[in-house]
């Protein structure tokens, strides 16, 4: 194999790379994971979830109870997505409202 046949697979790799590398972005952007309502939504599952392992490992909930609200919480995150997916990526704001009120109810178990 010559150098210019090396030079010119090694060419037409980076553009495989560089393509799929532009497809994975474009991917990210038509989600929207970091939608502002999407992010304070799933911040304040990620907190609610810190202060269930705070408070099983402190003897104020049982690992049973824990499992629950962990179910709850998965399932509130399930229901998020499923919203997302619906409205192009992000959540509208009556969405998000019904998204926290069930947040406030695990939130409200937790600090029982």
């Amino acid at each position: 194999m010559n150098k210019l046949s090396r030079i010119a697979i090694a060419l037409g790799a980076a553009s495989l790379v560089a393509a799929g590398a532009t497809a994975a972005y474009a991917g990210d952007d038509a989600w929207q994971k970091h939608h502002p309502r999407r992010a304070e939504v799933n911040g304040r599952l990620a907190n609610q979830d810190r202060r269930i392992h705070h408070e099983v490992k402190e003897g104020e909930l049982s690992k049973s109870q824990a499992a629950q609200l962990h179910s709850e919480d998965r399932g509130i995150r399930r229901e998020e997505r499923t919203m997302a997916r619906q409205n192009d990526g992000h959540i509208t704001r009556q969405e998000q409202a019904v998204l926290n009120k069930q947040e406030n109810s695990v939130s409200r178990q937790i600090g029982r």
